[in-house]
């Protein structure tokens, strides 16, 4: 439950991601879908004026047709308007003064917009008795015989209306379409954003309890010894190895403490790595030197052999600790009579330093999670390992990771379970070595 509850703002961040990039999303639709909408209804709209213009044209053409085709009278001009059959059009023909020449009877409105046409064209826009909204366009024209007439074809907006509303639920529907899949891909994308939030807040609450737990122990050990040393009167040698324990205990916690100080720093990139010129050869020469008497007291052999001069590009004080990492994980692991090999060698410019050791190897279902930090899979990684250089706390070898990554490189293990573990670290070529070797 802590889990979940260490988790809720992402959840909560991933809710409030996905709604900015449905809003924006939204948004940038309706100004597309508004700016597309009034930009579809003018050109609609001007269709439909273009086609009331081209009816009252053919109404024209029609009238003065049939009045060169007839010699009689006015009354076959007329036919011109029954000629015509376009659909959802009304087409009326008037005489100069707006009277209805045909149909016989026209509406009350045709009588003011032929008042208004003229030879070029009237546009018009009208709600009739009816409630209807038309659009209007009237033409005034002259007929051979020199009788002025007016042409009028008319158009219900409800075909706008209706075209207009299809546009809509098109756009709409599509918007709808749209808005869902970028919601989804806004959550989608939102939740791969967070996941490396997630995983560094369960890494920290899994290292934060670990670290609490190794702290604990000695801690209890610590504050153990030194309420049996109060609880009465003792020799001046009981009260000597008490403080020796406790002293060594301390020594543990201040390991402890200085590897996760070491691992917070590089986590925070805090430390920063000097790129100089080293001799790995001597770094790890000085480190054997250190290791020996500890495993000296282990009756562990720890030698030095193929020892070739290498250099590398790095820091000399991080490259020394690696190596003693190394040697201390190899001594550690190998029962008394064992043997511990160190070797350096140099080819084609790329430095290698290996670590051999006899010791009980490490299961192939382990070996890939012995660099994690705190991890002790062998139950032979224990506390007690007080001459040791590190406390067996289980960060000895994330921090050798950690430094070998620093360095370009990376400690890779080969290791048969009771016959021992081979450690490598092969580092890449300087610039300097690499053309003294070509």
């Amino acid at each position: 439950m802590a889990t979940d509850r260490s988790l809720q703002p992402l959840g909560a961040l991933r809710r409030r991601l996905t709604a900015w990039y449905a809003t924006t999303f939204l948004a940038i639709l309706l100004l597309l879908g508004g700016g597309l909408f009034v930009a579809v209804r003018r050109q609609i709209s001007g269709q439909l004026r273009d086609s009331l213009r081209a009816a009252t044209a053919e109404l024209v053409r029609a009238a003065r047709t049939r009045e060169a085709e007839s010699t009689s009278a006015h009354g076959t001009v007329v036919d011109a308007v029954d000629e015509l059959r376009i659909p959802d059009r009304q087409l009326f023909l008037l005489d100069a003064q707006g009277n209805a020449v045909k149909p016989e009877r026209a509406p009350a409105w045709t009588r003011a917009v032929a008042s208004r046409a003229t030879i070029a064209g009237i546009d018009d826009e009208l709600d009739t008795d009816r409630d209807d909204a038309l659009l209007v366009h009237a033409q005034r024209f002259r007929l051979a015989s020199g009788a002025e007439m007016v042409a009028v074809a008319a158009a219900d907006q409800v075909e706008l209306e209706d075209r207009y509303a299809a546009l809509i639920a098109t756009f709409g529907g599509a918007a709808i379409f749209a808005l869902l899949l970028v919601a989804a891909g806004g959550w989608l994308l939102a939740s791969r954003s967070t996941l490396p939030a997630e995983r560094t807040i369960a890494y920290m609450r899994r290292f934060m309890a670990d670290a609490a737990h190794e702290l604990r122990t000695p801690l209890a050990v610590l504050r153990s010894r030194t309420e049996v040393a109060l609880q009465q009167p003792r020799e001046r040698a009981a009260y000597v190895a008490a403080l020796e324990g406790i002293e060594g205990d301390t020594q543990r916690l201040a390991r402890i403490v200085e590897d996760l100080l070491t691992l917070a720093r590089a986590d925070a990139g805090e430390r920063p790595i000097e790129r100089k010129r080293v001799f790995l050869d001597d770094v790890a020469l000085d480190a054997a030197t250190a290791m020996r008497h500890v495993a000296q007291a282990k009756d562990v052999s720890l030698s030095v052999e193929k020892f070739e001069e290498a250099v590398v590009t790095g820091d000399a004080p991080l490259l020394g600790q690696l190596v003693m990492i190394l040697l201390d994980n190899a001594v550690k692991f190998t029962p008394a009579g064992g043997t511990v090999r160190l070797t350096v060698q140099s080819a084609q410019g790329r430095a290698t330093l290996a670590v051999h050791d006899t010791g009980i190897g490490i299961g192939a279902d382990k070996i890939g999670r012995v660099f994690e930090r705190f991890y002790r899979g062998d139950p032979a990684r224990t506390h007690n390992s007080d001459d040791s250089p590190r406390g067996g706390a289980g960060l000895g070898l994330a921090i050798a990771q950690w430094i070998a990554e620093s360095h370009g490189t990376r400690v890779v293990l080969e290791s048969v379970p009771g016959e021992g573990t081979l450690a490598t670290v092969t580092f890449p070529a300087t610039m300097t070595e690499a053309l003294s070797s070509a």
